[in-house]
């Protein structure tokens, strides 16, 4: 087993050396040039990244590729969105074959340390829960010693729940699936007590269950699960950009510049205002982008506000409560440095 670790670590790490020579530096270049952004991406996470039958893809990761996307473009369809398994999403990074990772995933020392990435920010943040059929009787996770419990393979979840039963002594079977898919088919056909990802997700995969009303989502969290997009460590302008795409999306929302009223804002006399849309200073270029590159992301997309209510908020199917995902002048943990 230790020799299969040091292997795939060792793997990894040849990856990641073999992309920093040819992109470093390179990547708004390459994206540029290629005409479209390799993003990649959850293969089907609903109010997160999930394709309609018509190939159309939507959801609050999607957005942030969007709007890279018109920041670079001005256009926000030039995206190719790259379906990945949570086994094969850092391999992918690492490798070339996407510019970046927007796909649920969770920022930890370890990802920052040993896989040649760099998380730009969180976009979202969650914790992980458990889901269970109503008949069972359960109304915390605490009374779950002897279930047996569904969960993906490849993603931090395995050890949050090792982690938990553990501190708290009870015994559990884990019943692990290669994707999401297959978990979540697993527990609706009952092979396991209980089904345990990211709160997101346990909302979002309901709606896939044959009757979801007769299951509930368990109060507890328990881990920290920072989500955001990743970037290869090997390009400091690109990671810059990446960041700041986010920044400026939490910042509108923040001075109330919509995708409704920018180009009234355009005509304000905030200073904060003003240097975030471009009339004052010059910030964008800073970054390799136009002068008007968050108006761009506004005109296309919205505020980050914006694209949380529409995907995951009350306009979505998952009416998830803003939470600890409010901006920091509301309760929340959404924070993001000035444009200046």
């Amino acid at each position: 087993m230790k020799k299969i670790l040091a292997a795939g670590l060792f793997a990894a790490a040849g990856l990641a050396i073999s992309a920093t020579g040819a992109s470093a530096q390179a990547t708004l270049a390459q994206v540029k040039q290629r005409g479209i952004l390799n993003c990649g991406s959850n293969p089907g996470l609903a109010g997160f990244g999930v394709p309609d039958a018509q190939g159309n893809w939507t959801g609050l990761d999607v957005d942030v590729c969007r709007a890279i996307s018109a920041a670079i473009f001005n256009d926000p369809s030039k995206v190719k969105f790259i379906p990945l398994s949570a086994k094969d999403r850092f391999t992918a990074l690492q490798s070339g074959e996407v510019d970046v990772l927007v796909r649920n995933s969770t920022w930890t020392m370890s990802r920052d340390a040993s896989l040649g990435l760099l998380f730009t920010g969180v976009n979202y943040y969650d914790g992980q829960g458990f889901m269970v059929r109503k008949k069972l009787g359960v109304n915390s996770a605490l009374q779950l010693n002897g279930a047996s419990v569904c969960t993906q393979q490849g993603t931090t979840t395995e050890l949050n729940l090792a982690d938990y039963f553990r501190a708290n002594n009870l015994k559990y079977e884990v019943v692990a699936f290669a994707t999401a898919d297959e978990t979540v088919k697993a527990y609706d056909a009952g092979r396991c007590d209980a089904f345990t990802t990211d709160a997101s997700g346990l909302y979002a995969e309901r709606l896939k269950l044959a009757n979801p009303e007769d299951h509930i989502v368990l109060p507890e969290i328990i881990s920290k699960e920072p989500l955001g997009p990743s970037v290869r460590n090997n390009d400091p302008q690109w990671f810059n950009l990446v960041k700041w795409v986010g920044f400026a999306m939490l910042n509108a929302e923040e001075l109330g510049v919509t995708k409704a009223n920018v180009d009234e804002k355009l005509k304000s006399d905030n200073p904060e205002i003003k240097r975030l849309l471009g009339t004052e200073g010059k910030f964008g270029e800073q970054i390799g982008l136009t002068g008007d590159w968050v108006v761009r992301i506004l005109k296309h997309v919205g505020n980050y506000g914006e694209s949380f209510e529409r995907n995951v908020g009350q306009g979505s199917l998952l009416k998830i409560a803003r939470g600890q995902n409010a901006l920091w002048t509301k309760g929340g943990l959404q924070y993001a440095p000035p444009v200046r």
